[in-house]
């Protein structure tokens, strides 16, 4: 009899796996995230509830936007994995983690159609003159502005990636001759021209019409187009960054669009979210800003929870997850395929 209640009282302490999750999920997906995970427990904490939800977690997926006690959340020791619901993983490789046993996997790939469109967006726009002409449409003006081509046009991406290799592959239809960099540069797709290492960024922008930045934000790359990239750059070329706004020295960039030597620039993102109301970025004539939203999409939160329980099942067969990230680097490395097999 007492061997039975004590064998009862150890299935007592045997926890349900408990899966936190801070993205804006529905009913269906909690229901999709519980049929791939199993036996375990779904909590929905969202932004308010996820800095005290996180302490008790097992598996965290999402994308906190408030500040996080990562700190206790190592010395807790419970949480064992990480899967972002963003490409970018700035928002929870702080050093507690990146020095700890959490494993991270992130978004990278999953949303790239959805950020090459918004990219090829920007540059179509600026090639073709659109905020000229819709500030000269509020006026009643139909003066016809000189315009460019996107077509036959030299591209240089920075960041051979998910998005990267997504843009490479879009901008290949209108005949661009496309150039990259990136850390690892392995794989080159028939559609890019050239594929370097990262340290010839100088090199790259000097032959390039288009500077399209898709490299994700890392201590490396961080203020890496500055004044020194700008003033290699062609005469009247373009920069896109559909990236992170830590990428770029802001101040060199208004420098180089004020002296004219850029022709103009389209950025998704900012050093800070939104600039402040008296940044010069919002009245310039020649810069497009849209407030982040290169990944949005009807169906984004549909394709992370399908990716998230694609690990899930990966997981619990024992098979390697994907995007699994190299902390020290800040990214995954492309080993494992970036989208389900």
């Amino acid at each position: 009899m007492e061997h039975h209640l004590a064998g009862t009282r150890r299935l007592a302490t045997i926890r349900a796996m408990r899966i936190v999750l801070c993205y804006p999920v529905g009913p269906r997906h909690v229901a999709q995230i519980g049929a791939a995970a199993g036996d375990a427990e779904i909590v929905d904490a969202g932004q308010e509830r996820i800095a005290e939800e996180i302490l008790a977690a097992d598996i965290f997926c999402g994308h906190a936007k408030v500040p996080m006690p990562w700190a206790d959340v190592v010395r807790g020791g419970r949480l064992k994995w990480i899967q972002s619901s963003a490409a970018g993983l700035d928002h929870c490789l702080e050093p507690e983690v990146v020095e700890s046993d959490i494993v991270i996997t992130s978004a990278s790939g999953v949303l790239s159609d959805q950020v090459a469109e918004h990219a090829v967006a920007l540059t179509t726009a600026l090639c073709r003159s659109l905020p000229t002409f819709f500030r000269a449409q509020q006026n009643k003006d139909f003066t016809r502005s000189p315009t460019r081509d996107l077509h036959e046009a030299t591209v240089g991406i920075v960041g051979l990636g998910g998005v990267g290799r997504r843009v490479a592959e879009i901008l290949s239809t209108f005949r661009a001759r496309i150039l990259a960099t990136d850390t690892f540069p392995a794989d080159r797709p028939a559609h890019v021209a050239e594929l370097w290492p990262a340290d010839r960024l100088l090199e790259m922008a000097a032959q390039v019409d288009i500077l399209l930045l898709t490299a994700p934000l890392t201590d490396v790359t961080r203020n890496m187009i500055d004044a020194v990239v700008f003033s290699r750059m062609k005469p009247g070329a373009l920069l896109i960054n559909v990236a992170r706004g830590g990428l770029v020295v802001e101040a060199d960039l208004l420098a180089a669009l004020n002296s004219g030597h850029l022709a103009g620039a389209a950025v998704d993102v900012t050093q800070q979210e939104p600039p402040p109301d008296d940044s010069p970025l919002w009245q310039h004539p020649r810069l497009i800003i849209t407030p982040h939203v290169a990944g949005q999409s009807a169906r984004r939160m549909d394709q992370i929870t399908d990716f998230f329980c694609e690990n899930l099942r990966r997981r619990r067969a024992g098979r390697p997850l994907l995007n699994v990230v190299d902390k020290q680097l800040g990214y995954p490395v492309r080993v494992a395929r970036a989208v389900p097999d």
